[in-house]
């Protein structure tokens, strides 16, 4: 976006990468799932359901999940990295995790376990989902930077098949907890690799000043393996790394993947074990606007494969076990974000005329815009619009100017209040970092298929929102 004395939100309504729109009811089918289309009046569908029968039953701001799409894409990515790593290919095979942090609940868990892959927690709320599913422990596994006792005492009642260990401390702490249980912990550790991908700072995690991972170029990976070896209840597996969130350059995962097999043979040569497991990650970026270009999965499967299969060539070791940790590329593509219009509003600025579209929603369901600078694509949901094209800027209702959830996109001019807007690709890390901010309950998510339409979350009401405080009853303070 070009950048404005006083800010981004000041600089110029149209982006030089948002083209101008030959018809402004259309949707662009990359941007959405597979079973989601327009009827002839423009009125937007999911398997068949329209949005203005699915806002008059279940109301708004809602996420639509196409569940057949998110279990579509499941199968996918491991079809296509079991193929790729194939033993008749000379590799060992591949696992797929995926990453429950971008969104999970036991519906979601389920698909993921009867599509045939694991489950990458992040806490015990999350592991707690993963076995309220009915997931076995072995296809679980648990990371964080900061691991409770509690956390990593469940991890092993429940038998999750790995702990990716995240600092020195951590070994110490896990050891005397198997120590306590008399079993062995089985450790996968963490390593930074120091790989600059090309993507927001936040979302980052390769390089060296970051919270997470073990680095490989301060010896504190090195370090760890010697710990895990010499210990007698941890067992250690394998290495792990990941390099960040939205990426589409491939070359940030060679360099990782060629840097963790280098790591890897020095480990086994020096402690005389065999590490046969190695998990490159997740990070694979999506399309949530026309300017983003994401790698195909097979050819990122394959390209990820003949970096394995030469690395360990060149290095005289037997070839790893490789898994990988989609999560946003699995579930974002598969929801829309259904919201009314509240208000319309035209305001001047120094480079034309900009239109705020705010609606019942905002950062408190998707702060994904203000947190990493996202971008967002929309469109009128329950109509055909005549008007000529208008660059909108679709904002929340929050008390706060950041509030934004879509900053540039072309819309009919005669959008007004009442209409539906759907903003499509909010399936990870909108709901799952949902808030109560000016105390809006959370939305709910609402999977929808031909033949079924369901809550997979039910919406958060006022009475569940007021629960922690003790000066509300009802959801209305009480009077004394």
């Amino acid at each position: 976006m070009p950048a404005h004395i006083a800010g981004t939100l000041h600089a110029t309504p149209a982006p030089v990468w948002l083209p101008y729109p030959d018809d402004v009811n259309a949707l662009l089918p990359s941007l959405w799932s597979d079973n989601v289309t327009k009827t002839d009046d423009g009125v937007l569908t999911i398997a068949g359901h329209s949005v203005t029968d699915l806002a008059e039953q279940y109301g708004t701001p809602t996420l639509v999940m196409d569940a057949a799409d998110f279990r579509t894409r499941a199968e996918t990515y491991l079809t296509t990295f079991t193929s790729a790593f194939s033993p008749e290919k000379g590799l060992a095979g591949a696992d797929v995790f995926y990453a429950g942090k971008a969104f999970l609940c036991t519906a979601v868990a389920r698909w993921v376990h009867e599509a045939g892959l694991g489950l990458d927690t992040c806490s015990l709320g999350e592991m707690m989902i993963a076995r309220a599913a009915g997931i076995p422990g072995d296809r679980v596994g648990l990371h964080g930077n900061s691991k409770s006792v509690a956390e990593l005492e469940y991890a092993l009642d429940y038998g999750v098949g790995r702990i990716f260990v995240d600092s020195l401390d951590e070994i110490t702490r896990l050891e005397a907890v198997a120590a306590a249980k008399g079993v062995f912990a089985p450790v996968m550790l963490r390593v930074t690799v120091g790989v600059e991908a090309h993507t927001h700072d936040f979302i980052a995690t390769a390089h060296e000043d970051q919270k997470f991972g073990l680095s490989l170029a301060d010896g504190t990976a090195a370090r760890a393996a010697q710990m895990v070896a010499d210990s007698a209840h941890l067992r250690l597996d394998g290495l792990h790394s990941h390099i960040g969130s939205q990426i589409f350059d491939i070359s940030g995962f060679q360099v990782a993947a060629a840097r963790v097999l280098a790591f890897r043979a020095e480990v086994m040569a020096e402690h005389g074990i065999d590490l046969p497991d190695v998990d490159l990650g997740g990070g694979f970026g999506i399309r949530y606007t026309s300017q983003d270009t994401p790698i195909p999965v097979a050819e990122m499967a394959e390209e990820l494969a003949a970096v394995v299969l030469k690395e360990c060539r060149g290095l005289g070791t037997n070839v790893p076990r490789v898994s990988i940790e989609p999560g946003r590329a699995i579930v974002s593509p598969a929801v829309f974000t259904l919201y009314e219009v509240g208000t319309v509003k035209e305001v001047s600025t120094d480079s034309g005329t900009r239109t705020y579209v705010a609606v019942d929603g905002g950062m408190s369901d998707n702060i994904r815009t203000a947190l990493y600078d996202a971008d967002y694509s929309c469109t009128l949901a329950n109509r055909a619009s005549g008007a000529e094209p208008a660059i909108v800027r679709v904002v929340g209702k929050h008390c706060e100017s950041g509030d934004i959830i879509v900053r540039d996109e072309y819309m009919g001019a005669d959008v007004t209040a009442g209409d539906l807007v759907a903003v499509p690709s909010t399936g990870a890390y909108c709901r799952s970092l949902a808030s109560n901010y000016n105390h809006l309950p959370r939305p709910g998510v609402l999977a929808v298929e031909a033949d079924r339409v369901e809550w997979i979350v039910t919406p958060e009401d006022h009475s569940q929102m007021f629960a922690t405080d003790p000066g509300m009853v009802g959801g209305e303070q009480e009077n004394r």
